[in-house]
């Protein structure tokens, strides 16, 4: 196989694309191209990491072992925690925990903390050991922190300088700096105790007079959020605010770290997909590299819950046997009444979920963002049943059936809206996740609802 393109990110991009569609072929050229998987690593580490995820854990490990360390942690950094520490465990099988903690002590301390987070407890001890103590233990610092929390999303080499000196001294202060802090946007203000007391922004710090006192030049009191605040606040303070980093401080106000709006994309992205997936009951950190016991385990009492609801249902459905047998046609158009309702319902659990994540939900709007919900379902009710019911009445030639639909459709619709808009308030205000498997109990709802009163419906006017 031969790629040649003259562009070393179209190279990547092409052997990235080839590892995603063939990646038994993406490991046969990189074994026999090390020259060019150097040169690939070194210059597109993004594409390299997406390389490494695509392929077989052991021919990754392979492949990460043929680049320097600093080569290395950087293709690391910018993979998917949990397959980076796949990728590492393999290492280790092959090669020692003294190979991987190489990797890991070039990599910067969050990143580091992310990937050992993912290791088993055992494997995690036996790799901090063969690091540096001091670096060990910044890596165990982060890892106190719960992930979703500003400790775990932030960087610990936030730019600060001391009080009292003045604008001319801090741009000195802020070269030296500059070869160990990678991004200076802003730069905080501490007092002698560490305590953070003000923030300046770099363009406003090149612009002051040099003798200007940075006391004079700092905005005091800077917005900040505590190691413990949620990510989901963490993001919301750097969108109200139009920042590009917020600092990290602890419950004594001393500065510990920054963390930056890539750290709060991937956070907004991450609260998204998470909720997606405990809306149908999967886990809440559940990813495509998450061992299959703990996928099972999260998921199985999930299934268990349904389960019990999916018998429910039947039994609803059992009671009406007799008008079933009667009338063997409504079998064909129970799905119709439960399936628009489904469909209704997750219209406005979306919403909702939506506006509880945006804390745009106030108490004292709870009752208003119901109603409004239920009118829309109302409303959207009396158009499906209508339709529903006039394809219905057609087909069969029956106006008595094309009732019972349109009713049961109607109804099944408007209190779709009312459980979509509920369920989610309800969990928040119990103190649950408000997506926490919503779309189960939503479900359960519709379609008993949509079978067991479509049914009923029929048993009274037919």
């Amino acid at each position: 196989m031969k790629i040649r393109l003259r562009r070393p990110r179209d190279y990547a991009v092409a052997l990235r694309d080839l590892a995603r569609r063939r990646p038994r072929e993406a490991e046969e050229f990189l074994d026999t191209h090390q020259a060019e998987w150097e040169s690939l690593a070194a210059a597109e580490p993004h594409n390299a990491a997406d390389i490494l995820e695509a392929i077989d854990e052991e021919a990754a490990a392979g492949l990460i072992a043929d680049l320097g360390p600093a080569g290395a942690a950087e293709v690391l950094e910018e993979m998917n925690p949990e397959a980076a520490a796949d990728v590492l465990e393999e290492l280790i099988e092959e090669a020692g925990a003294d190979a991987a903690a190489a990797l890991l002590e070039g990599m910067g301390a969050a990143e580091a903390a992310d990937v050992v987070g993912e290791l088993a407890s055992e494997v995690q001890d036996e790799v901090l050991a063969g690091i540096s103590p001091e670096f060990a233990g910044e890596v165990r610092d982060l890892l106190s922190f719960a992930p979703d929390s500003a400790g775990g999303l932030m960087q610990t080499d936030p730019a600060t300088l001391p009080a009292g000196i003045t604008a001319g001294e801090a741009i000195e202060a802020l070269r030296r700096l500059h070869e160990t802090v990678e991004q200076m946007s802003y730069v905080y203000v501490v007092d002698d105790g560490g305590r953070l007391i003000g923030v300046i922004s770099f363009r406003d710090l090149v612009f002051a007079r040099p003798g200007d006192g940075i006391d004079e030049t700092m905005i005091r009191d800077p917005v900040a959020a505590r190691t413990d605040t949620d990510r989901e606040q963490v993001a919301e303070l750097i969108q109200r605010y139009n920042l590009l980093a917020i600092p990290v401080v602890d419950h004594h106000g001393v500065l510990v770290g920054v963390v930056r709006f890539e750290e709060v994309l991937e956070a907004i992205q991450s609260e998204a997909t998470e909720d997606i997936a405990v809306m149908v009951g999967a886990g809440v950190e559940e990813s495509v590299y998450t061992p299959v016991r703990r996928s099972v385990r999260n998921r199985l009492p999930w299934l268990g819950v349904n389960l019990v609801l999916a018998f429910m249902i039947a039994g609803v459905i059992s009671r009406f046997e007799d008008t079933i047998s009667e009338l063997a046609i409504l079998a064909a158009y129970m799905p119709v009444v439960a399936l628009v309702g489904g469909n209704g319902g997750a219209q406005s659990l979306a919403v909702v979920i939506r506006a509880l994540a945006m804390e745009d939900i106030p108490a004292g709007r709870v009752r208003r963002v119901i109603a409004r919900e239920v009118s829309v379902g109302a409303i959207m009710g009396l158009a499906v049943a209508a339709a529903a019911g006039a394809i219905a009445g057609t087909a069969t030639g029956s106006a008595r059936i094309a009732l019972v639909i349109f009713i049961a459709a109607f109804g099944n619709l408007t209190i779709a809206g009312l459980a979509g808009s509920s369920i989610p308030i309800i969990l928040r205000k119990l103190g649950f996740d408000p997506a926490l498997a919503s779309n189960i109990f939503l479900t359960a709802i519709t379609d008993i609802i949509g079978f067991g009163g479509f049914l009923a419906i029929a048993t009274v006017l037919l």
